[in-house]
């Protein structure tokens, strides 16, 4: 009898040790199971860093004053964005492969804005001046804006002026009282011919100046000065002789090498076959020639 127990016992532990050795394997095996989940997940972690890595570029942010048609405004009874500059930006924003947006800032604001890093760009019609150049890193040029004057009626009848007279004429006067915008081109180039210039607050305000007798000779690029003249015909005139041919060229902060090379060598494809100009012109040149009774698109291209 004892030995039966012997026996049976040792058939129990013999079974109960294969038991666990099978239960064992089984773990083994859903731990195989579970391991080859995470490397699968892990795979799913790598592409998905892929997908995080891949940063979408910002938007390209252009600052321009736009109160300055046809080149920077709105269309008319909206906030939209539009005109020659704002085409160009756009360009640019395709170039680059970057949205653009828009930034309309009071000219005088620009350059602090660049600085700031509160917009990456200018393409707002900008003089390339020394004076700027200290402050910004400036693009080749891309357009020559010819200074022309308009010129009130009443000072051009005393001194026989006319539509034809030369930048020699003007400046041959005496007494000329100058207004100029602050910060802009109006007010630095008469100074460069030491005349004093009253500097005022905007465009408005400038032109009414001339328009009503307070100011004799507003200098500025061809499109303000011939829309100065279409609101006060009978007050104003224009002298095309040009006092100065305006290199305008894109801003951005200094030393952004970066984005200075791809603007430059997004401008060197303006001339192309069916570039940008010709693009700019079939799009622009009808509303050129309406506002300024004489020149295109080209008025702006050639030095």
């Amino acid at each position: 009898m004892k030995k039966f127990y012997l026996m049976f016992s040792i058939g129990f532990l013999a079974l109960a040790v294969l038991a666990c050795s099978t239960t064992g394997e089984e773990t083994s095996e859903l731990n195989t199971s579970n391991t080859e989940n995470l490397t699968t997940n892990e795979g799913s972690s790598t592409a998905n860093n892929s997908t995080t890595d891949f940063q979408p570029l910002e938007p390209l942010r252009v600052g321009m004053d736009l109160r300055y048609p046809p080149f920077e405004t709105t269309t008319i009874g909206t906030n939209k964005p539009e005109g020659i500059s704002v085409d160009i930006a756009y360009a640019l924003g395709d170039y680059l492969g970057r949205t653009v947006e828009i930034v309309n800032t009071n000219f005088a604001s620009i350059i602090p804005a660049i600085n700031a890093g509160n917009i990456d760009i200018a393409i707002a019609s900008m003089s390339i001046t020394p004076e700027r150049e200290e402050s910004v890193d400036f693009s080749e040029p891309y357009f020559y804006f010819k200074i022309i004057s308009l010129v009130n009626q009443d000072f051009a009848d005393e001194h026989g002026l006319t539509e034809d007279s030369t930048v020699e004429d003007i400046l041959a006067i005496e007494e000329t009282r100058y207004i100029g915008v602050v910060s802009q081109v109006s007010t630095s180039i008469p100074e460069s011919y030491g005349k004093d210039v009253t500097e005022a607050i905007d465009l408005v305000t400038a032109v009414e100046s001339v328009a009503n007798g307070y100011a004799d000779i507003l200098l500025m690029s061809a499109n303000p000065v011939v829309a100065g003249y279409n609101a006060n015909k009978s007050r104003t005139m224009v002298i095309w002789d040009s006092f100065q041919s305006s290199a305008i060229g894109m801003a951005v902060k200094s030393g952004n090498t970066e984005l200075l090379t791809q603007v430059n060598n997004f401008i060197g494809t303006f001339s192309d076959q069916d570039g940008l100009y010709d693009q700019l012109a079939e799009d622009w040149d009808e509303v050129l020639l309406a506002q300024l009774g004489r020149y295109g698109l080209e008025f702006y291209i050639n030095e």
